[in-house]
C-alpha cells in the first residue's frame, strides 16, 4: 500500500466518522429532545434540540474539514484541489459561524468563547435539571 492509498484510507475514515457523528448525534438530540419534552413541554424541549444538535453539527463539521484537508494536503496536492479545498473550508467557516450564532442568539465577540461541546454538554445539562424538576 502506497502513501497516497494510505493517506485516501484515512481521508474516507475522517468522512465516516464526520457522517457517524452527524447520524449519531441526531439520534441522541433527538433522545434528549424528548427526556426534556416529557419533564418540561415543548419550549425546553425544543431549546435543548436544537442547541445539542447545533453542537453536533459543529462537531462534523470540524471532522470534515479534516477529511478534505487529508484529502487534498497527501492525496492530490494540484492547484485546482487547493484552490477547492480553500473554497470548501469558507463555506464550512461560514456555515460554523453561522451555526454558533444561531445557537448563541449573539455574536462571537459579544459573548464568552464557547465550542459545540459546550453546547452539547449544556443541553445535557438542562434535560437533567428538567427531569429532576419533573420528577
Amino acid at each position: 500500500m502506497t502513501f497516497t492509498e494510505l493517506m485516501e484510507h484515512a481521508a474516507q475514515g475522517f468522512d465516516a466518522l464526520g457522517a457517524g457523528v452527524l447520524v449519531v448525534g441526531l439520534l441522541w438530540s433527538v433522545g434528549l429532545a424528548l427526556r426534556t419534552w416529557r419533564s418540561a413541554g415543548g419550549r425546553p424541549a425544543y431549546q435543548a434540540l436544537r442547541e445539542s444538535f447545533g453542537g453536533v453539527l459543529l462537531l462534523s463539521l470540524e471532522v470534515l474539514v479534516a477529511a478534505d484537508l487529508i484529502r487534498t494536503v497527501a492525496v492530490a496536492p494540484t492547484t485546482e484541489n487547493v484552490a477547492v479545498l480553500g473554497l470548501i473550508v469558507l463555506i464550512r467557516t461560514f456555515l460554523s459561524f453561522s451555526l454558533q450564532v444561531e445557537i448563541d442568539g449573539a455574536l462571537p465577540w459579544r459573548r464568552a468563547v464557547t465550542s459545540g461541546a459546550v453546547h452539547i454538554a449544556r443541553a445535557a445539562g438542562k434535560a437533567r435539571e428538567a427531569s429532576a424538576d419533573g420528577s
